[in-house]
């Protein structure tokens, strides 16, 4: 290649190197300066109004509970009129209207007072009273019956339970497997409902303790009917009068009973009826030669011992 050729093509890439560097510079220029004006702005003084709170009736004659103030007259500084509300004509005005603050929401409940609060704390906090254990009778004919067990120390822990919850319980003899046994049971009750009200009871003290409503034998409840009639003893006929206090299918209970009336100063004494299953201990006062005499033993029992009991005949 000619050597001219050569110069001339670096003198071009020479002057294109200085066209792209110096070109810019010369081309750019500097940004256009901004300048801030600070002004002062005459804010004019607020205007003077006077207000004049007045008390509406609403409808039914009584004034709110709450009262806003009402403006009358309105002027301000400008000497512009403001239009004036007489609250007096419209009394629905003076009734407290909840609103919402931002469009398209209803409006807020109340929240709730403490009055209101209180009354139903103060029931559910108030404890319920406990019912009373249901009375026993000696001459009931319903019992609860809670088991049978080989050894009596189970038995009389179970009867000691159910005594602290008030309830009456008992023990009897019995037999498993040809083997002595004791029985548990409560009552006796007069009716089933309320052998049902002990048995669900000692449910609720121990969860474990089933139990069953049980009829006594119709033996127990036939010598506890009414008393014998006044002319239940011939005159020919050798025997006297008695006052029954109670029937029992267990011996020991029949001899608590009787210690208890000996200490109380009555004349008392044990007899047995029936056989087997059927068989029952009976706890009288006396005998008497008369009726008359087996009625004050009874007023006696029924004064010392709180127990009311049935005149009958013995032998």
């Amino acid at each position: 290649m000619d050597s001219a050729l050569k110069q001339r093509l670096i003198g071009a890439a020479v002057l294109i190197a200085l066209a792209v560097i110096f070109v810019p510079m010369f081309l750019s220029g500097s940004p256009p300066k901004t300048e801030t004006v600070t002004e002062n702005l005459a804010i004019p003084p607020a205007p003077e109004r006077e207000f004049q709170t007045r008390v509406v009736p609403t409808e039914n004659g009584k004034p709110p509970a709450v009262s806003a103030p009402v403006a009358e007259h309105v002027t301000p500084a400008g000497g512009d009129k403001v239009a004036t509300v007489d609250a007096g004509t419209n009394p629905r005005l003076a009734a407290e209207v909840p609103y919402s603050e931002t469009p398209g929401t209803a409006p807020a409940a109340p929240r709730p007072t403490a009055a209101a609060i209180k009354p139903a704390e103060t029931a559910a906090a108030r404890p319920v009273p406990e019912r009373a254990a249901p009375a026993a009778s000696s001459t009931g004919r319903y019992a609860v019956h809670l088991g049978i067990f080989a050894n009596s120390a189970n038995a009389d822990a179970l009867v000691a339970g159910a005594k602290k919850q008030g309830l009456t319980a008992y023990t009897e003899s019995a037999e498993v497997d040809g083997k002595p046994a004791t029985r548990v049971r409560l009552g006796p009750y007069e009716d089933r409902s309320t052998a049902e009200a002990a048995r669900l009871k000692l449910q609720k003290a121990d969860p474990k303790l089933k139990g069953s409503v049980v009829e006594i034998a119709a033996a127990a409840a036939a010598t506890q009917k009414a008393d014998a009639p006044a002319a239940a003893l011939p005159a020919n006929r050798a025997g006297g009068w008695a006052v029954q206090l109670g029937a029992f299918k267990s011996q020991d209970e029949a001899n608590k009973l009787l210690a208890k009336a000996k200490g109380a100063g009555l004349p008392s004494f044990v007899d047995s009826t029936g056989q087997g299953a059927e068989k029952l201990w009976r706890v009288r006062l006396g005998p008497e030669p008369d009726r008359a005499g087996s009625e004050k033993l009874r007023d006696q029992a029924k004064q010392k011992l709180t127990i009311t009991g049935m005149i009958v005949t013995v032998p």
